[in-house]
């Protein structure tokens, strides 16, 4: 956890924070120690953003799930949309 806060620059306490909240839920090491994806560090470092700009923590996270949702709904109705074959 602390490698992942430095690389984002925020605090443990934020990515404790993110979990908490449902954001990300990272995987954990055989020694108990939080394990993060590329995407999960991609979705903190939204969250981030978010809250650097006057978001709060709560807020921020469901704004980031909204997004993913619906990045994921355009890309399904995308490959719905393309003819068979392609």
């Amino acid at each position: 956890m602390g490698a992942a806060a430095e690389m984002l620059g925020v605090s443990p306490a934020f990515l404790r924070a993110l979990g908490a909240a449902k954001l990300i839920e990272p995987k954990r090491s055989s020694g108990g120690h939080r394990r993060y994806s590329r995407y999960q560090l991609r979705l903190a470092a939204r969250a981030r953003e978010l809250v650097d700009q006057g978001t709060p923590v709560e807020a921020a996270c469901r704004i980031i799930i909204l997004e993913d949702q619906l990045a994921e709904a355009l890309r399904i109705n995308a490959a719905r949309d393309r003819p068979a074959g392609q």
